[in-house]
């Protein structure tokens, strides 16, 4: 579409708009009733809680096998790669993020492009795990997103015209961006990728109209936090837990994103795995008194002032890390059957926590993988109980010095859950993780840090764990840990979930099934062949009395590039790059 068919289509969408009493930017107000208000959605997590969530019960156990295409999208041209994005709907207009840094504004009746977006993405770009981008945020009349050369851009949500253009991090030494923004109070909030590369982690908060860094917060100790153009306070204490210079490049990157708990004024932030993984150079392989051998804040959970950027509590899931298992999974905050206000979050190493909404306390956690070597358990105190025989040997003791001992851990690097987002559900009280069954043959060596490369030290193969199965959608009861159900898949779940009021549980596979379960059952009551793997993000919402459903399908990711056996056996996937959207049969909506 020629640029003055753009304008002309935007200018006839926002009058039209505006005729139907709609048009105004969306408010602080808004995004705090995201999940309650139906006809769109405003926030990643369908919810700044991130429940994923939908009150909606148009849709039911008994119809949705009726579900059927209403339109579809594609993304087109030949960057076909991992599709990771949530759709974003609001006024009439749906939006989403691409491979390769490229937004979309789309017409939710029609499914016609009204305007695109594409990054000019320099040459050198040091993406991890795929040129993904996993959502926008939107505020006021902006549309927000980040991009893989790690700067944030403000659009214009009616005309795609770029509002301002600034630089989270310098993407030469190995940073990027691939998460949805937060948005807290007129400050868009982002994290920061490039864990593998030696980066130092960090939270940025900005004036959401000017862009212009209100304050930030390094999450390595050592690091000195920002606000209001000023040096703040240092994270943690310099060297408590880092010995010498290692906490300079110590990783922990904040690259999911966060969550916000409104309850207590709290934005909630994953940590990455500390840098290198060879834990033995961060004097992590070996037990120390107290927690001097921990590498705080990495592989963490942070609560922050979103005021400030000051950190108010933190929950570390796995101190002494040696395994690429990094914390940075979506906390989710929810209220038990109790009424006591709760965090829930699956971590990459194989354990599910429930925490203390006020302070970030340790209330449980339980294995929600089979088959975990690294550690016996998590004690009291929410510490895990080491396998110490199960980490990775140190290079410096082998007779040649380059390689450590190998072993056998379960869950892999890739974690019983990485970034793909699970969901609750109110009605039954039950948390819906995507996980997987896979370990790894792994092994450290020797590193230094060289600005730009790689700083792993570690080597490894993936594995499966079983011949029938790798993938394994649980529901879980978070008060009892027990696990309600399970639906196992040939190769890996990578794509979030989402529940509704209606009963049911919607996510994809790689081999492109869209499904709809039983909430409580885990049958299978609807599916949809999409053509390509679907590693996406589905939302519902309500129009013109009918509830929709959509979500994007395109195989990429982490798992074709890193998964080892497992990206060989799936190496039969096809790439796409296809939004779908789903209603009833319009004689049937009625009913």
């Amino acid at each position: 579409m020629n640029k003055f068919l753009i304008a002309v289509t935007a200018g006839l969408l926002a009058t039209s708009a505006l005729a139907e009493g709609h048009g105004a930017g969306v408010t602080e107000e808004m995004l705090a009733n995201d999940t309650a208000s139906t006809g769109d959605v405003l926030t990643n997590g369908m919810g700044r809680h991130l429940q994923r969530h939908s009150p909606l019960e148009i849709l039911n156990k008994d119809n949705v096998k009726n579900l059927v295409p209403a339109w579809a999208f594609s993304l087109g041209g030949e960057k076909q790669r991992g599709q990771e994005t949530q759709p974003l709907v609001h006024d009439g207009i749906m939006y989403i993020t691409g491979s390769y840094s490229r937004l979309y504004a789309i017409d939710v009746k029609t499914g016609e492009e009204i305007w695109q977006y594409d990054a000019r993405l320099p040459e050198g770009i040091l993406p991890c795990c795929d040129v993904v981008n996993r959502g926008a945020a939107i505020y006021g009349e902006n549309i927000y997103f980040g991009t893989l050369d790690a700067r944030i851009v403000a659009l214009n949500a009616k005309t795609g015209d770029t509002v301002w253009n600034k630089k989270i991090a310098d993407y030469k030494a190995g940073y990027s961006y691939t998460a949805a923004p937060l948005i807290v109070n007129g400050l868009i909030v982002t994290g920061n990728s490039g864990g593998e590369f030696g980066i130092v982690g960090s939270v940025q908060a900005r004036d959401a109209e000017t862009g212009d860094l209100v304050w930030e917060r390094p999450v390595i100790e050592g690091h000195m936090g920002m606000l209001n153009g000023e040096e703040s306070t240092m994270t943690g204490t310099l060297n408590a837990t880092w010995p010498g210079d290692m906490w300079k490049t110590g990783g922990g990157a904040t690259w999911l994103g966060g969550s916000y708990d409104a309850d207590t004024d709290t934005l909630v932030f994953g940590t990455g795995n500390p840098a290198p993984w060879n834990s033995h150079l961060r004097n992590a392989g070996t037990p120390v008194e107290g927690n001097a051998g921990d590498n705080l804040y990495a592989a963490s959970r942070l609560g922050i002032d979103p005021a400030t950027g000051e950190i108010k509590w933190h929950f570390q899931t796995t101190p002494r890390e040696g395994w690429d298992y990094d914390g940075v999974n979506e906390v989710v905050a929810y209220t038990d059957r109790d009424g006591n206000k709760r965090f829930a979050t699956a971590d990459r190493n194989g354990f599910f926590y429930v925490l203390n909404r006020e302070d970030g306390a340790f209330v449980s956690a339980v294995p929600f993988v089979k088959d975990i070597t690294w550690a016996d358990g998590i004690d009291d105190t929410g510490r895990p109980i080491f396998n110490e025989p199960n980490r990775p040997g140190d290079p410096s003791a082998a007779a040649d010095g380059k390689k450590g001992e190998v072993v056998f851990s379960s869950p892999s690097f890739l974690g019983g859950k990485n970034w793909m987002p699970m969901a609750h559900s109110p009605t039954t009280g039950l948390f819906y993780v995507p996980s997987n069954e896979w370990g790894m043959d792994i092994w450290n060596e020797p590193i230094t840090y060289k600005k730009g490369a790689a700083y792993l030290g570690s080597g490894f193969t993936i594995k499966p764990n079983y011949e029938d199965h790798i993938g394994s959608l649980k529901a879980i009861d978070p008060d009892s840990g027990e696990i309600k159900w399970e639906y196992k898949n040939d190769a890996p779940l990578w794509a979030g979930v989402m529940t509704t009021a209606g009963g049911l549980v919607f996510t994809g596979t790689p081999e492109g099934k869209f499904i709809a379960f039983d909430d409580e059952t885990g049958e299978v009551l609807w599916s949809f062949q999409t053509g390509s793997g679907i590693v996406g993000q589905p939302i519902t919402w309500e129009q013109d009395g009918e509830q929709y459903v959509t979500v994007i399908s395109g195989w990429g990711g982490a798992v074709p590039l890193w998964g080892g056996e497992v990206a060989k056996k799936v190496n039969y996937l096809n790439q796409g790059g296809m939004l779908w959207t789903f209603r009833l049969p319009e004689q049937l909506a009625s009913k």
